[in-house]
């Protein structure tokens, strides 16, 4: 019975990443043109525009564009959160055996390209984008795999789901350690009180997750303050929702099922609309070719499957897993591509990773090509691998 419902919650993830992923799409699309159009000047207008409150005591007063990117995206890692924790709880990061593989691959498909970009850029100015080739958009990625159907392995899907959700914990590691600005502990220490007060509730046996939003919006709001980016209280909030692995919906799942279709459907692609917003130039194509075009994407491209590939050979010749089932090499390399798809995650550490304008539009046209051409590359390998 409990596998069932699993099962099933699985293949919603599935069905709304796929839709999600079409949206996104056709968001990106949009954004170019509409940047590459006489109401560019109009939409920039309009994610500068500053709304919110503040007084001497609240500083709560941004533009749209920074409170898409810290706080509609703290939800979004928040859901990141639900899934990382619902899959170490009872899911495919549950046991050692199970976890192994997707955990040791999405490690190296996250080294290999650090290493790729930082072998080009280091001691330059572009060297802080190091943390751009290592993430993996999960949307985009499972929408692409997911177009070949029952023509591939449901294990596979499986892997490169448990993959994409591993890679976007090192996301968020490399963020909070490297990514975030200089800390203030005093915010550090209310937002540490914040989750004491949700540990409690845990403890205490509350069961009604949206319960937990409240003390959260108070730890978004420390988080921010304290120099570690906001997006970090999205994932420490999600931690503390109590979650089981019986046949009953835990509170848990009850908010990750209530989260999924807005991430997917508004979130992700209202993000995607607001940072593709890239007025095309002739320097910014001249820019592919630089060192940090070259190193995201070289780092997505080839770096992704390579460290996929190598840990997966090493992992399986050494027994410490092995390949999921029905699965073949191609189908590996195929996913190793799929697991190139940076998108969301890239753009969203590119920005933090530069101040100058047009690094990070460069690095957002990289990104963006670049994941067009691994998703096209990945569907075509794993398409040939259907017998």
């Amino acid at each position: 019975m409990t596998q069932k419902i699993n099962l099933n919650a699985f293949k919603d993830f599935l069905k709304s990443n796929n839709a999600g992923g079409i949206i996104l799409f056709l968001c990106v699309i949009l954004s170019l043109i509409i940047a590459n159009s006489p109401l560019a000047p109009s939409l920039q207008q309009l994610l500068d525009q500053q709304i919110g409150y503040e007084n001497n005591a609240i500083h709560l007063n941004y533009s749209i564009l920074l409170w898409i990117n810290d706080g509609l995206m703290a939800i979004f890692f928040l859901l990141v959160g639900l899934e990382i924790k619902r899959e170490i709880v009872e899911g495919e990061l549950s046991s050692p055996k199970k976890a192994s593989l997707p955990i040791l691959c999405a490690i190296g498909g996250a080294v290999v390209p650090a290493i790729i970009y930082l072998g080009l850029n280091a001691g330059q100015t572009t060297s802080s984008g190091w943390g751009i080739p290592m993430a993996t958009d999960i949307a985009f990625a499972l929408a692409v795999i997911n177009l070949l159907g029952d023509r591939i392995p449901a294990s596979l899907k499986i892997f490169l789901a448990a993959l994409a959700i591993v890679d976007d914990l090192i996301a968020i590691l490399v963020i909070a350690f490297f990514y975030s600005s200089g800390i203030e502990f005093t915010y550090l220490a209310y937002a540490a009180c914040g989750l004491l007060v949700l540990v409690i509730m845990n403890k205490r046996n509350i069961l009604n997750p949206y319960l937990y939003l409240i003390p959260g919006v108070f730890v978004w709001y420390f988080v921010h303050h304290s120099g570690i980016h906001a997006t970090i209280a999205g994932v420490l909030v999600a931690m503390t929702i109590p979650t089981n692995n019986t046949a009953d919906e835990s509170p848990l799942e009850r908010l990750e099922h209530a989260l999924v279709k807005p991430v997917n459907f508004l979130i992700i692609p209202l993000f995607a609309f607001a940072n593709t917003n890239i007025t095309l130039e002739k320097s910014m194509i001249d820019g592919l070719s630089s060192n940090l075009g070259l190193g995201i994407t070289l780092g997505l491209l080839l770096g992704k499957p390579i460290g996929i590939m190598i840990t997966s050979f090493i992992c399986t010749k050494l027994t410490i897993s092995s390949l999921p089932n029905g699965a073949t090499w191609r189908h590996i390399l195929g996913v190793g591509l799929l697991a190139g798809i940076g998108f969301t995650m890239s753009i969203f550490i590119a920005i933090l990773s530069f101040t100058d304008p047009h690094y990070i539009s460069e690095a957002k046209l990289s990104i963006l090509i670049t994941s067009f051409i691994a998703g096209i590359s990945g569907y075509f390998v794993l398409k040939s691998s259907v017998k």
